[in-house]
């Protein structure tokens, strides 16, 4: 990984651009901290996703949507 001045990276954008897209990360830094960092843009998933792969493999409860008792809401809004 190759850090880079932010007042210096800024004429060689498009050399760095080019590393990046070859597969190297580059941070650039500002005033010595990291503020950003240039990697090469995934392409994202080869193939569509499947739909229903993990049917039947979990099951909803029936009583799902019901209330939460008074004790748990009292959990989660700090009473």
């Amino acid at each position: 990984m190759r850090t880079v001045e932010l007042e210096a990276g800024g004429g060689q954008l498009s050399e760095l651009v080019d590393a990046a897209v070859s597969g190297e990360e580059i941070v650039i830094e500002r005033a010595g901290r990291p503020v950003a960092k240039i990697v090469p843009v995934s392409e994202g998933p080869k193939k569509p996703r499947q739909l229903g792969t993990l049917r039947g493999k979990y099951n909803v409860p029936e009583n799902f949507d019901d209330p939460l008792p008074d004790w748990l809401l009292d959990e989660f809004e700090g009473r």
